[in-house]
C-alpha cells in the first residue's frame, strides 16, 4: 500500500468526485493517462473510455434536472398557454 501526503489524497477525492468516478479509478486513469503521454505504454495499449455507471449517469440526470428552465414565464402563464390550444 502506497501512503499518500494529505495534500495528494484530498487532490486524488477532489479529481474523482468531479469525474463521478471512485478516487481508485480517478487515479487509475489519472496513471494511465501519463504512462500514455510519456510513452511507457504503447497506442495498442492506450485504456479504453470507460462507460458510465448507472449512479454516474443519475448524477447527470440529476444535475440537468437542477438546471434552469429556458422559459422565463412562470408555470401558470406556461399552463394557461397550453390550455389555450
Amino acid at each position: 500500500m502506497i501512503n499518500l501526503a494529505h495534500e495528494m489524497e484530498a487532490l486524488a477525492k477532489r479529481l474523482a468526485e468531479a469525474q463521478r468516478l471512485s478516487v481508485e479509478d480517478a487515479i487509475r486513469c489519472a496513471l494511465e493517462q501519463q504512462a500514455f503521454t510519456t510513452g511507457l505504454v504503447a497506442e495498442t495499449m492506450r485504456p479504453v473510455r470507460r462507460r458510465m455507471s448507472i449512479e454516474q449517469m443519475l448524477a447527470v440526470g440529476d444535475e440537468i434536472a437542477a438546471m434552469p428552465l429556458l422559459d422565463p414565464r412562470s408555470p401558470q402563464e406556461i399552463m394557461d398557454d397550453l390550455n389555450a390550444l
